[in-house]
C-alpha cells in the first residue's frame, strides 16, 4: 500500500491478554497538499494578485493628486500670463474684391510675412507656489525687429482687386495678452507705433483651455495691433520690445522669409520642442541659451495670402518651436513609473521570505505573507504623500528606510533568530536600490529592469535547485514505504 503507513499497536485486554491489531494512518488528501512547497508557491501567486488591488488605487490617487497639482499650475498660470505662444508682427491690409459686374464688393485681408524676422529674449524665472503645488514662471524683454518687403504681395492683386494701404496694420498674435505689461518701444521706421489690444480676426495661434470634467477645447488666442503711419510698399524695418511674462513654456511662429531666434534664461533643465530644434545650444548648470536659424522654405507658412471675410483663419501651429521649462524630478511621474515596477518588488520580498522559510525549516503562515505585502505596499503610499512635501530622492530614503526596517524587523519575529532574518534586508536595500536606479535612468529603464528580473529568477533557480517541491511529507511517506 504505497498511499499508507501502517503501525502495530498493542494493548491490554480485560483477560490480561495482549490484543493485537493494525490501524491504517492515512493523512487527509488536502492536508498532504497543503504541506507541499508547490501549494505555498501558488498560494504566493495569489496573494500578489490580491494586492495589485491596491495598487491600481494608489495608481488612481497619483493620477488625482496629478490632476489637482495640474488645477493650481493652471491657476497660477492664467493670473500670471498663461503659457506664450507668439506669431508676427505681420502687415494687414483691408481690401475688397470686385466681381465682373463690379456690382458686389466681397472684402478681405490681405496678410503679409516679414522678409526678416529676428527675435530675441533672456527669461528670468521663478517658482510660484500654492499650497504644496509649485509652477516655474518667466518675465523677459521681448525683442522684435526686421525687414517687411510688402512689394511682392501688393503686386499679386488681380486687376478686380483693390487695397487701401492708408488702414494697414501691424498685428502681433498671442495665446494670451493678459502676460503683456508694458510696450518698451515700438518703431516702423523710427516713427513710434502705438498698440491696442486685438489681432484683427488673424487667428493663426490658438491656445487650450481646460474644464471641469477634465477635457480640453482650444480657443482663438489674442494679441496686438498697431496702425502703421504712412505706409507704402518700399521696404521698412520694425524694432519693437515688450515686456512680458508667462509660465511653462513658450513658443515661436517662424513667419519671417528668414527667421533668427535667440533664447536665453536662468534656468538649467531646458527641454527643445516643436518643428524645429536650436541649431546651436549651451546648457548649463544654471542656465541656457540656443538660436534658431529658419528660412521659409522648411516650414509650409506662406509669404503672404489673402484672409476672406468671416473665415476661421489658418492654423499653422505645427510649424511652432521653442522651449519647455522642464523640470528635471517630476514627483508624479516618478510615483507613476515606480508602481508599474511594484508587482516586481513585491514578488521579491515574498520569494525571500519563502527561501527563508524552506532554508530555516520553519512554517510561516500565509498571513504573514500577506502582510509584508501590505507592508510593501504601503511604501509606494509614503514614496507619493512624503515626495510632495520634501525632494524625491529624500522622500524615497525614508520610505525605503523605514520599510526595509520593518520588514527586517518582522523577519525577526518569524525566524529563530537574527542569522538569517538580516538576509530580508539586504534583499530589500538591493531592491530599493534598483528601483532608484530604473526611476533615474529613463532611457535606459527596460534594459535595467530586464536585466534585474533574470538575475532574479536564475539566482533563485540556483537556490531551489535540490529542493523537493511535493514538501518533506511527501519524502518521510517514500521512505516509509521503501523500507
Amino acid at each position: 500500500m504505497p498511499n499508507k503507513v501502517l503501525a502495530t499497536l498493542y494493548t491490554k485486554g480485560a483477560n490480561g491478554g495482549i490484543l493485537t491489531f493494525m490501524e491504517t494512518n492515512e493523512k487527509p488528501t488536502f492536508k498532504k497538499i497543503t504541506k507541499g512547497y508547490t501549494f505555498k508557491v501558488l498560494l504566493l501567486v495569489v496573494l500578489v494578485l490580491l494586492l495589485l488591488i491596491p495598487l491600481a488605487m494608489i495608481r488612481g490617487i497619483i493620477s488625482e493628486r496629478r490632476h489637482t497639482a495640474d488645477s493650481a499650475e493652471a491657476d497660477i498660470m492664467e493670473a500670471w500670463g498663461s503659457r506664450l505662444l507668439e506669431a508676427g508682427p505681420f502687415i494687414t491690409i483691408p481690401g475688397i474684391r470686385l466681381d465682373e459686374f463690379r456690382s458686389v464688393r466681397q472684402p478681405f485681408t490681405l496678410v503679409v510675412m516679414p522678409q526678416k524676422l529676428n527675435i530675441k529674449t533672456d527669461f528670468k524665472t521663478e517658482i510660484r507656489k500654492r499650497g504644496i503645488f509649485s509652477v516655474p514662471l518667466f518675465s523677459s524683454e521681448l525683442s522684435l525687429s526686421g525687414v517687411f518687403d510688402p512689394d511682392i504681395a501688393i503686386a499679386s492683386l488681380l486687376p478686380n482687386e483693390q487695397i487701401f494701404p492708408a488702414q494697414a496694420e501691424l498685428v502681433i498674435a498671442l495665446s494670451s495678452q493678459k502676460g503683456i505689461r508694458k510696450i518698451g518701444r515700438a518703431l516702423w521706421n523710427q516713427r513710434e507705433l502705438f498698440f491696442q489690444p486685438g489681432n484683427q480676426n488673424i487667428n493663426i495661434i490658438r491656445r487650450e483651455i481646460s474644464s471641469w470634467d477634465k477635457s480640453t477645447s482650444s480657443v482663438p488666442g489674442g494679441g496686438i495691433h498697431a496702425v502703421i503711419p504712412g505706409f507704402t510698399d518700399a521696404k521698412s524695418n520694425f524694432d519693437i520690445a515688450i515686456a512680458i511674462q508667462g509660465g511653462q513654456l513658450v513658443r515661436f511662429m517662424p513667419v519671417g522669409q528668414d527667421t533668427h531666434v535667440e533664447i536665453s534664461a536662468d534656468w538649467a533643465s531646458p527641454s527643445f520642442q516643436g518643428s524645429f530644434l536650436p541649431g546651436s545650444s549651451n546648457i548649463t548648470y544654471s542656465s541656457f541659451d540656443a538660436v534658431w536659424d529658419i528660412n521659409y522654405l522648411s516650414r509650409d507658412i506662406p509669404l503672404f495670402w489673402r484672409s476672406e471675410s468671416g473665415s476661421e483663419g489658418r492654423d499653422y501651429a505645427t510649424s511652432m518651436f521653442g522651449v519647455n521649462f522642464f523640470r528635471a524630478i517630476d514627483t508624479y511621474s516618478l510615483n507613476t513609473r515606480a508602481v508599474k515596477y511594484a508587482i516586481l518588488f513585491l514578488i521579491v520580498p515574498f520569494l525571500t521570505l519563502f527561501l527563508l522559510e524552506v532554508f530555516v525549516r520553519t512554517r510561516i503562515h500565509p498571513v504573514p505573507y500577506l502582510l509584508s505585502g501590505i507592508g510593501n505596499v504601503i511604501f509606494y503610499l509614503l514614496l507619493l504623500s512624503l515626495s510632495e512635501q520634501l525632494p524625491f530622492y529624500f522622500a524615497y530614503t525614508l520610505s525605503a528606510l523605514a520599510v526595509t526596517t520593518m520588514m527586517t524587523l518582522y523577519s525577526r519575529s518569524l525566524l529563530s533568530s537574527w542569522n538569517k532574518c538580516w538576509y530580508m534586508g539586504l534583499v530589500m536595500i538591493i531592491s530599493y536600490i534598483l528601483l532608484y536606479a530604473v526611476l533615474n535612468a529613463e532611457s535606459y529603464a527596460l534594459l535595467i529592469g530586464s536585466i534585474g528580473a533574470f538575475v532574479i529568477v536564475g539566482l533563485v533557480m540556483f537556490l531551489t535547485r535540490k529542493l523537493n517541491w511535493y514538501g518533506a511529507e511527501t519524502a518521510e511517506i517514500k521512505e516509509n514505504v521503501n523500507e
